[in-house]
């Protein structure tokens, strides 16, 4: 064929492919800039005589107590808030779960279809918030996921709280939504943002901890209703923490403030804290839940919860509302704590002194050494350093249960204030980081 000069065209050239790198190094996971990180960090704790603090192996049922390479600690690192893990009636309820049903639910409830506990503990969660209906899911951290990601899309926006954990920034992410965020329990923040970018968008949902995991605080959930209201919004609180932990009877933040849970649009939780077993929920009106378990990828590509997990959970959540002493014995303990560390000048930050108590000492370095020290003395705590925490918010966190006894609290503050005084008179730790190395 030839063009209308009579001559034939040149044939076009394939397009060749990039060049693939040169560099095998790229494809080292060690080049990873989180793994040199972590190396560097690890590196520098060796230099100056640290054990890592994280990953020790409990030999048995970790609670107020527990027991690490054949040493007994006193534990503040246990999620149980109320001690119901191991409890008669919940260990009797995942057996017998076991022996019906089986370890597993064996594949996604779309496919494999319902199990009654799935069933019963859904009905029982939304009659606990006064809501139509509930879902659950075997993650935690993916029930905020893909609840959020399946809600908003582009065109839409998602307000939370600066300090919101991982799981709903993620969801956020993913959504596609625009993720505005807002000083941590700031609600004329939040009101400025709401007025000056609400009406840009579609649809908005402000998100919420009943009870902060880090800072061991809870939002005004009465303002919060009002500006949900006043712009036009929906409102989720993640009760993650607050279930079992806040309010008179553990009924979680709108027992707490008072409200009506049915003014709240989504109320979520996990079932790992006070519920002793693993795996979140999602409790609303029902079209949502019908909506979830039709669209949520979490929900709908994701193996249904483990039959014995889901009676356990059912049952922890009955003892709680049976037994409401476990919940004072909590809050007493929590308020000893938060006095005897005021007591002792330390730094327990915003914490209402229930279930989570933060003792801030401001750098990562100085975080990792008082909880090496603790550890040493028998009292297992684990440090938060950065970058879950700005470097100067640096911290041990302490987790508060129904059942530590007033001498374990005490003497654990008391050793807290002497191994803290003993390493700041020691003088910088980077001081003797450098030391050692030359």
């Amino acid at each position: 064929m030839t063009n209308r000069l009579g001559r034939t065209p040149p044939r076009p050239q394939p397009v060749r492919a990039a060049e693939p790198a040169q560099d095998p190094s790229v494809l080292s996971f060690e080049s990873l800039p989180g793994y040199r990180e972590l190396k560097l960090q690890r590196s520098a704790a060796d230099l100056i005589g640290l054990g890592n603090p994280f990953f020790h192996v409990h030999e048995t049922k970790a609670g107020a107590t527990t027991r690490i390479a054949g040493r007994p600690f006193v534990n503040f690192s246990s999620y149980d808030y109320l001690g119901l893990n191991g409890h008669p009636a919940v260990t009797a309820a995942a057996k017998a779960a076991i022996d019906a049903f089986g370890t597993s639910s064996s594949a996604s409830r779309v496919v494999a279809g319902e199990r009654p506990g799935h069933i019963s503990l859904e009905k029982a969660l939304a009659a606990h918030y006064r809501t139509d209906a509930c879902v659950a899911m075997v993650s935690g951290h993916a029930t905020n996921v893909t609840t959020i990601g399946a809600l908003l899309d582009a065109g839409d926006v998602i307000y939370h709280d600066a300090l919101s954990h991982n799981s709903i920034v993620t969801g956020a992410q993913l959504s596609g939504a625009q993720r505005r965020s807002f000083a941590h329990n700031d609600l004329d923040a939040l009101e400025t943002l709401l007025q000056a970018t609400r009406h840009e968008h579609r649809r908005a949902l402000i998100v919420v901890e009943g009870l902060y995991s880090m800072d061991g605080d809870a939002p005004d959930i009465a303002g919060l209703i009002a500006l949900k209201q006043r712009y036009n919004a929906w409102l989720m609180v993640d009760e993650a923490h607050g279930l079992g932990v806040l309010g008179r009877t553990g009924a979680g933040l709108f027992e707490h403030a008072g409200i009506d849970p049915t003014s709240v649009d989504i109320w979520m939780g996990t079932f790992s804290k006070t519920l002793s077993g693993c795996g979140g929920y999602i409790c609303g009106p029902a079209a949502l839940i019908e909506y979830l378990k039709c669209t949520a990828g979490g929900f709908v590509y994701s193996v249904g919860m483990s039959p014995p997990l889901a009676a356990a959970a059912e049952a922890a959540l009955a003892v709680m509302q049976a037994e409401p002493e476990r919940v004072e014995r909590l809050r007493r303990n929590g308020r000893l704590f938060l006095d005897c560390a005021k007591k002792h000048g330390l730094d327990t930050g915003f914490s209402l002194g229930l279930a989570v108590i933060p003792v801030i000492v401001g750098d990562s370095l100085k975080s990792v050494t008082l909880s090496d020290r603790l550890y040493k003395r028998g009292i297992n705590v684990q440090p938060i350093i950065h970058p879950a925490v700005p470097e100067r918010a640096s911290r041990l966190r302490f987790f508060m249960t129904s059942e530590h006894t007033a001498e374990q609290i005490r003497d654990t503050v008391s050793a807290v204030a002497e191994e803290l005084a003993a390493i700041e008179q020691g003088g910088s730790l980077i001081e003797q980081l450098l030391a050692k190395r030359v």
